[in-house]
């Protein structure tokens, strides 16, 4: 069963890829020849490259962008340096009100800690952590718990967190749909310019896996967007409808954030203490495989499937 979820989750963003494109030229970095960053030669796909900031180092690995391809970067340094060096070698120059989009995580699961992201996160002017209440109950189900959940995981005491969907829902068109019309995100989310979206890679029972395609689709969905998404935009159950459909909704809705924010948006995606369970499992099974890295890029196709 895991395995038919797994393969329709690819097609579904097979799809997003037409949606979306694989390709976005102005957002990509382009060669750095000042000695910092170094690649193989233009034929070679994969490229090694050494990114310096703040007196600390890191192996960063990367497709080469001349290929046409969209650029991924990553790193095997699982720390708050390596984090750092990943997204530098994006080269991204956020503007506006930043908005950081991760999982707060249910206690007990395997959310982002703070002495891994924070270094990140307070490098932008003025960040907020951002996410949207759940649909299915737990201990973010409603706001007040979810700050608290917050408060209780640290994010709080590294920038200001909101919870973007606390005074309800707006309204994100889609286009090029083959379920939603509509995607329903937090009120708050067009009070953000960019958003760096920051997932921590792992296992999800309905959706084969949780990366960047779910961080901005189920992840930035209101409670009433999740409920949406989850019934494959027909209004019915969350659990009980076509397993199709709710991928593709997913996608769908991914696509209406993209669309949204035209360009002002990044992703990274931590692969560390990799369950099959989501971080809303408060009882997770224990990670059975080997930390692998952090990647980033501006396309989350890519990304994921990386």
């Amino acid at each position: 069963m895991r395995k038919k979820v797994v393969s329709t989750l690819i097609a579904a963003i097979t799809a997003m890829s037409v949606f979306v494109g694989c390709s976005q030229e102005t957002e990509k970095p382009t060669e750095d020849t000042s000695g910092e960053i170094s690649t193989q030669k233009e034929d070679d796909t994969e490229g090694n490259m050494q990114e310096e900031a703040g007196g600390s180092s890191a192996d960063i690995s990367g497709t080469d962008n001349t290929s046409g391809s969209p650029a991924v970067y990553m790193t095997t340094d699982i720390s708050s340096d390596g984090l750092i060096a990943v997204y530098e070698a994006l080269q991204a120059s956020p503007e506006g009100n930043i908005a950081v989009k991760l999982s707060t995580g249910e206690p007990g699961s395997n959310y982002l800690r703070t002495d891994l992201i924070g270094d990140l996160v307070q490098s932008f002017d003025d960040p907020t952590i951002v996410e949207c209440n759940t649909a299915y109950g737990g201990s973010r189900a409603n706001t007040a718990m979810h700050y608290q959940v917050a408060e209780d995981h640290g994010y709080t005491e590294i920038a200001d967190v909101d919870i973007m969907d606390e005074d309800g829902s707006m309204t994100l068109p889609v286009t090029g749909g083959t379920n939603l019309e509509e995607n329903y995100v937090g009120s708050h989310f067009a009070d953000y310019e960019y958003y760096v979206v920051l997932p921590h890679f792992k296992g999800h029972s309905m959706a084969g896996y949780g990366g960047a395609i779910k961080n901005i689709s189920i992840g930035i969905a209101s409670a009433e967007g999740k409920s949406h998404i989850h019934s494959g935009g027909t209004g019915g159950s969350m659990w009980g409808g076509d397993q199709d459909a709710f991928l593709e909704s997913m996608a769908e809705a991914g696509k209406s954030v993209v669309d949204y924010l035209d360009g002002n948006i990044l992703y990274i995606n931590v692969m560390n203490r990799l369950s099959v369970d989501c971080d809303c499992d408060g009882n997770p099974a224990e990670p059975d495989m080997h930390d692998i890295g952090i990647l980033a890029s501006y396309d989350p196709v890519a990304l994921d499937q990386a």
